[in-house]
């Protein structure tokens, strides 16, 4: 498992573990941020990362994308 900063733009991966509190996870599920769930990063830009997550843009910065493990 990598975290999802380490992916690079165009590739789709599937989301494997989110770490991080109760809170932090419930956001990031409420987003669309779920294990076994696809991503796909469309754009990094200094650190920060744009991702495709069910048919929707979001934008995430280093610190949450360090959550997600892919």
């Amino acid at each position: 498992m990598i975290p999802l900063t380490m992916a690079k733009a165009g590739e789709t991966a599937v989301i494997r573990r989110i770490s991080g509190k109760d809170q932090v996870r419930r956001h990031l599920a409420e987003l669309g941020f779920v294990v076994d769930g696809d991503v796909t990063v469309v754009n990094e830009i200094g650190g920060s990362l744009i991702v495709l997550v069910k048919d929707g843009r979001v934008a995430l910065d280093k610190t949450m994308a360090n959550r997600i493990m892919i």
